[in-house]
């Protein structure tokens, strides 16, 4: 035994005897050990919830009894004393909850914080029973739930919803309607997601919480009387969502912790539960093996306890599919049953080895879970149930069963189903597994064996296998023999396709097959020897072939080393030599820095373009002058941060293409969406515009389509005509971004087809026969009519410039079609453009209003598009600082409804 459960134990004999709280002094003196130690040791005891302080002179500590930790009290008679936690993580919030219905005359209004998925809702209704049980609200009270987040894109709504609204308020409310507020007379409101109610929302309820009446909307002189208890929650900080007026009326906050805060036991006890209540769903004992309940208690569960049981109920689920499918005898959870990132907890075993052994001391192997083992577990947190799901499972079943379909079959093609009504909760992460750790899954003698085979294979095949292909072989080794020993068969699909395509190594794979035999005394078939050649096929040493067709990363900093650690960590993080490094020292002159990366540049370039990663000043410029030199697609982004770098660097490695990194940058970057747009907006204006011809050289037949099209155009010097080669296509489309960004692409001529989003294509057969130049002339036509339109409206327009207002709201025209799927004509959309821009120079001239007829009615049926439009004019109003309101919204919605032709 040691030492901190010898202090326990002792702990517990003297309790016992003396009936009092014990000193260390005492336990010392037993142990004839230091004091001091003996006060580390309870300290330890303390934050593992096996034991509780009585503060004073001297402290005094009790022993927390295996019943209480996993047990609710039965001597326990109300709600909130039963919740799983009472004497644990949820003592104070308890006594915060109790306090706060209990307090005279009329108790205490109250918010709950926590994250998603601790448990707010089940708080709260646990107040209301206990507020029934205590009789300070009626047996027969109402509790109604709210919540906020249901009509968060309509504030009025919920305003309606809670206060009540009376006849006549607005168009549609033809009878007077009775509120939540109302209805929740001499009970409980709890009002979830409480941060979504508007600032006005807030104000009517805490003139409610002041005076104890409220008016329903449209009502300007009856006051309703109630007497209800708030109860509000949030997920989010009040501070930066809720009025300061409203939260000072809140004189009762309880935080509820996340399951992290929790202590392991508690959290044992919570999946004790959640697994009983699947046993009694089910009607049968659920047996669990060991390392399956520590995967559980070990795992990152960042979504709570939410989370937590529905990861518990896909366990359940997937080990009543092979309990129905197999036959079995009992309902058994193994790993297999788990989600993949519930496994990765079992690597966490070593750090908390003491925890764990304290938790199955005296358990075995399996553990047996079966609702009516335990009388007082009746009341837990509830999430998402899901009645007769076990029962649709076992139809499923047989109607799979009756169609003929393998047994096999059929446990993969429920398993699929199962997976995918859960997969909210599912989410992958990145495996890290060092050999000490693997050891907790696999056998020592599986990884002396991959060991040796690995050894042979580098030999035979001449190659060289990490540590990616020793971890994965291990663990697929340790899955395949055990299938083996169980009896259940191997299947390659595509076992010939392999023996085709990777000869050598199926060869070498039957070798090592004998190796595995004769260690573990079984026969591996053909299928397993398959995916052992996939194994030995595989070599991710090979980083050159990798690199060939990834984006670079090249990271450039002022300053001696900070460039190179940020990509240290990049590059550590990422696991591949991936991003390169180059510090500038300050004394050195912008022009040297430029020669130097242009250089690297040059030599990083595979083909997909360069991301430059720079802090300021002139590393800015950079990737502009080193496209203009040199042809290599280089995007810059400035301001970089060492997580930007690390995540540029892997998404490079996963092979995505540069604009998806560089978009990603700008995201993570300090400026925010909308500043993006209206910077858009502003530099579309000074946009060249340019015509692409393109053929497979870059050459020949887009030269000789440049020469015709710059004899036929009338204006020769208003538009740039750029010839590029279409042989590597990626590249192409670069080069079309890139231009894209500094000009205005008004078409593509081509030998071959290419269609663009927002680009006009023409063959190079049109051109020739002349249909394909008129097509160019109209174009051409149509950017000088909207230039002209400008010019004309700079006449009639008195704060704003005609002529930007008309890019401006071209750029926004065809935001509002692509967002809401329409096309409107060119008559349509000039009028639109003119309606937009006389009302822009009068909200700048501070102009009112029009409204709109019957305005509430068609919110309600077009609130969809009416939020897809002001989001898309939000550029326009930062960029003018003006505000568009639901009048001037509505009607701008009518006219491209009114006017649409579907696309």
């Amino acid at each position: 035994m040691n030492k901190i459960d010898q202090v326990y134990e002792i702990l517990v004999e003297l309790e016992e005897k003396k009936r009092r709280g014990i000193s260390a002094s005492e336990i010392s003196k037993v142990l004839g050990a230091d004091r001091a130690n003996i006060s580390r040791y309870l300290n330890k005891l303390y934050k593992k919830h096996r034991v509780e302080k009585i503060n004073g002179r001297p402290v005094l500590y009790r022993a927390i009894k295996s019943e209480s930790i996993y047990k609710r009290t039965v001597e326990s008679k109300n709600s909130l004393d039963k919740i799983i936690g009472a004497q644990q993580s949820l003592r104070t919030p308890i006594q915060q909850a109790k306090a706060a219905i209990l307090y005279p005359p009329n108790g205490l209004h109250t918010l709950i914080l926590g994250e998603t998925g601790v448990g707010k809702s089940m708080f709260a209704e646990l107040m209301y029973q206990f507020a029934k049980e205590a009789k300070v609200i009626p047996e027969d009270a109402p509790f109604i739930r709210f919540n906020c987040a249901d009509y968060a894109e309509n504030p009025q709504l919920i305003m309606a919803q809670i206060f009540g609204v009376k006849k006549g308020a607005y168009t549609g409310a033809d009878k007077d309607k009775e509120g939540l507020l109302k209805k929740a007379d001499s009970g409980i409101l709890f009002l979830d997601e409480v941060h979504r109610l508007s600032p006005q929302g807030q104000e009517m309820l805490f003139t409610y919480i002041d005076k104890g009446f409220f008016r329903p909307l449209g009502e300007t002189e009856k006051v309703i009387y109630v007497n209800v208890r708030i109860i509000a929650a949030t997920t989010e900080d009040p501070q930066s969502y809720l009025l300061k007026t409203f939260t000072r009326r809140i004189p009762m906050t309880i935080v509820l912790p996340s399951l992290k805060d929790k202590g392991i036991m508690e959290r044992y006890n919570l999946i004790e539960s959640f697994i009983k209540e699947e046993s009694k769903r089910i009607g049968k004992s659920i047996y669990i093996n060991k390392n399956s309940l520590i995967s559980l208690l070990l795992y990152d569960c960042p979504n709570n306890i939410g989370q937590l049981k529905s990861d518990i109920q896909l366990a359940c689920a997937k080990a009543f599919v092979n309990y129905k499918s197999r036959q079995e005898e009992y309902i058994l959870i193994t790993q297999s049953d788990l989600p993949q990132h519930v496994k990765r907890g079992l690597l966490k075993i070593k750090q908390n080895r003491e925890d764990i052994d304290c938790i199955f001391k005296g358990k075995g192997d399996i553990l047996r879970f079966y609702y009516k083992d335990d009388k007082e577990y009746e009341i837990n947190y509830q999430y998402n149930d899901n009645e007769g799901f076990y029962d649709i499972i076992e139809k499923k079943l047989e109607d799979l069963k009756n169609t003929g379909v393998k047994d096999e079959e059929v446990s993969n093609i429920i398993n699929l189903a199962i997976e995918s009504h859960f997969q909210k909760y599912i989410k992958n992460f990145s495996l890290n597994i060092k050999k000490k750790e693997i050891l907790e899954i696999v056998n020592i003698e599986i990884l002396e064996v991959v060991e040796e085979i690995l050894s042979f294979a580098s030999k035979r095949l001449e190659k060289e296998y990490d540590e990616k292909i020793y971890f994965g072989l291990a663990l697929h080794l340790h899955g395949c023999i055990e299938r083996l020993k169980n009896g259940n068969e191997i299947y390659h699909p595509k076992l010939n396709m392999i023996r085709v395509d990777y000869p050598d190594e199926f060869l070498v794979a039957m070798e090592i097959a004998k190796i595995i035999d004769d260690k573990f005394n079984i026969e591996t078939p053909l299928d397993e020897i398959g995916y052992l050649a996939m194994f030995l096929a595989s070599n991710t040493l090979d980083s050159e072939d990798e690199e060939e067709d990834k984006v670079g990363i090249l990271v450039i900093m002022h300053g001696k080393s900070t460039a190179s650690s940020m990509v240290e960590v990049a590059n550590t993080l990422v696991g591949i030599q991936h991003a390169k490094a180059l510090d500038m020292p300050l004394s050195m002159k912008p022009q040297d820095m430029y020669e130097i990366v242009k250089q690297h540049v040059k030599e990083m370039h595979k083909g997909k373009g360069i991301i430059l990663m720079v802090d300021m000043g002139s590393l800015t410029n950079f990737g502009d002058m080193i496209y203009e030199e040199t042809g290599i697609i280089v995007k810059t982004v400035d301001m970089v941060s060492t997580p930007m770098v690390i995540d540029a660097c892997r998404k490079a490695v996963l092979g995505r293409e540069i604009d998806e990194i560089y978009t990603s940058c700008r995201e993570m970057n300090f400026y925010n969406k909308s500043i993006e747009r209206t910077n858009d907006i502003t530099n579309d204006i000074n946009r060249k515009n340019i015509i692409i011809t393109a053929c497979f050289t870059g050459e020949g037949a887009s030269e000789r389509l440049k020469r015709i099209i710059q004899e036929k155009l009338y204006k020769k010097d208003s538009i740039e005509i750029i010839p590029l080669n279409i042989l590597d296509r990626k590249e192409f489309l670069c080069k079309i971004k890139q231009y894209k960004e500094k000009h205005k692409i008004l078409a593509i001529i081509s030998t071959i087809d290419i269609h663009l989003d927002g680009i006009q294509f023409i063959s190079a057969a049109e051109v020739l026969n002349g249909e394909g130049i008129k097509k160019i002339v109209d174009i051409v036509k149509e950017e000088e009519m909207y230039l002209n339109i400008g010019k004309s409206l700079k006449e009639h327009m008195i704060y704003i410039d005609g002529r930007k207002i008309i890019d401006h709201l071209r750029y926004v025209i065809d935001d509002i079609q692509r967002k809401l799927n329409v096309q409107v004509v060119d008559e349509v959309k000039i009028g639109i453009i003119l309606h937009l821009s006389f009302l822009i120079d009068k909200l700048c001239g501070g102009g009112k209003e029009v409204k709109f007829y019957n305005l509430e009615e068609y919110k309600n049926q077009y609130s969809r598009e009416l939020i897809l439009i002001k989001d898309c004019l939000k550029p326009l109003e930062k960029n003018y600082n003006i505000e568009i309101d639901e009048n001037e919204l509505a009607y701008i919605c009518k006219m491209f409804l009114l006017n649409r032709e579907d696309i």
